[in-house]
């Protein structure tokens, strides 16, 4: 490199935003350099990838030619089109198009004609995911794994946002309600709202479809208490958005955002594979950006719905570069490119299905009385918990249960498994029986001498 162009190249390091030529020859200071040595010396510059021509004549603007993001890269290797869509979103703000919702985008998809992964990809990916649980009731598989799924998912879609808490703060907040030192509200309560959010999920996937009533409701819960307007918590907004750092504007008249909405949700349910599905919500439900905050994470949960109905390892974003994550969705907002997204995705569950599956691993198999009397098991735990008996009356109260709802032969078995199951009740399980927090703490206290919290 010549010594003008390196001192062109300095200059250009200096500034923050893009510069003309002119600008760059006041920074020279030089007057013995001509506008042809500037114009031959910055056109070198450009071939040999150091800097970023745009515009035309007068209005050419020089800026540096950023990098790809190298978190990303160091550990996922994406595709070269995943590549070539990243260096686009990755130029200047100022120099990349402005761009709206596309409805096209949403209309050119149809169920079982149109995929976003390949079926090489979903047949391998299926591979990873499969569970010893696939022919037993929806949701089995996630619930004997939820300890550490709440945990990493949790901690991995906080992450995602910017939260700083520690995987082993997180785990204590979310085990013993121990919030960190140092920590702000904002950050313990976004934690907390994953927790619920993520309980309700696994709790009854049956009912738990892909309707307006489930996404609006895992809204809801993950954004409690983190809206300036409690009205905002699970219902669709009615003022526009932004997205920082973005040129995207998303969808503003409220009728087409919800009829968009209910389009999503109905395409989705028609998606037959698993993993096409989730991906396809990962896309459309950040796309439209049909609430006032909190989109990504509402994906990110409401992507996991149909791993737990299919008993397939869930996706928990175990390690997901923040930057790259970013990335991926400027590439999805601004160019309706999928496939950096895609290669996280894909990235992502692989690691998901490497962390979960070990855990599975070594629990054994399911004991099939639980699985046949599941049901039970939770209305009989519930209703425990909500008439506060103290455990001098446990018994007597189960052994009635069963004699009112099971058959002799599997009575005494039945008041066994129940009188476990309300041994084990704690923080990280009473969401599976349909409790409310405040109702399980009031149990608890009567059941430990402890006070209850003032509701």
């Amino acid at each position: 490199m010549d010594s003008l162009a390196a001192r062109l190249l300095k200059a250009i390091e200096t500034t923050d935003v893009s510069v003309t030529r002119s600008d760059l020859e006041r920074l020279l200071g030089d007057d013995s350099i001509s506008a042809q040595q500037v114009v031959r010396a910055l056109k070198a510059l450009e071939q040999a990838g150091k800097i970023r021509i745009e515009g035309n004549t007068r209005a050419r603007r020089y800026s540096l030619k950023p990098e790809a993001p190298r978190p990303a890269t160091s550990t996922i290797a994406l595709s070269p089109e995943a590549q070539e869509a990243i260096e686009l979103v990755s130029r200047p703000v100022h120099g990349r198009s402005p761009t709206t919702y596309r409805r096209a985008f949403l209309d050119a998809y149809v169920p079982q004609q149109t995929s976003y992964l390949s079926p090489q990809l979903c047949t391998r990916l299926r591979g990873l995911g499969q569970t010893p649980d696939a022919n037993q009731p929806a949701g089995t598989y996630a619930r004997h794994v939820l300890e550490r799924f709440l945990l990493d998912l949790s901690w991995n879609s906080a992450r995602l946002e910017g939260n700083t808490y520690s995987l082993l703060d997180t785990e204590r907040l979310l085990t013993a309600g121990a919030s960190a030192e140092g920590k702000s509200a904002v950050e313990t309560q976004m934690l907390l709202n994953h927790k619920a959010a993520i309980e309700f999920l696994v709790a009854e996937p049956m009912t738990a479809e892909l309707d307006e009533r489930t996404i609006k409701t895992l809204h809801a819960l993950l954004l409690e208490n983190l809206l300036g307007n409690r009205l905002e918590e699970g219902r669709l907004r009615a003022t526009p958005v932004q997205i920082s750092g973005s040129v995207y504007l998303p969808l503003a008249n409220p009728q087409l955002l919800d009829e968009c909405f209910r389009q999503v949700l109905l395409t989705a349910r028609r998606i037959e594979d698993a993993f096409e599905c989730a991906f396809y919500l990962l896309v459309h439900l950040p796309y439209l950006q049909p609430f006032i905050d909190g989109n990504k994470r509402t994906a990110r949960l409401a992507a996991n719905l149909p791993f737990v109905v299919h008993n397939l390892v869930p996706l928990s974003f175990v390690d997901v570069p923040v930057e790259l994550f970013q990335r991926a969705y400027l590439a999805l907002y601004e160019l309706n490119r999928v496939e950096p997204l895609r290669d996280v995705f894909a990235w992502a569950y692989e690691r998901s299905a490497a962390r979960l599956g070990q855990v599975r691993a070594s629990l054994g198999e399911p004991d099939p009385f639980r699985l046949e009397h599941r049901q039970a098991l939770r209305r009989v735990v519930a209703e425990l918990v909500r008439a506060r008996l103290p455990p001098a009356q446990w018994r007597a109260f189960l052994e009635r249960f069963s004699d009112e709802h099971l058959p002799p032969a599997v009575r005494s078995h039945f008041v066994a498994m129940a009188e476990l199951e309300v041994e084990a009740l704690s923080q990280s399980t009473f969401a599976r029986y349909a409790l409310r927090p405040s109702e399980f703490e009031a149990w608890r206290a009567l059941a430990t001498g402890t006070r209850a919290p003032a509701t």
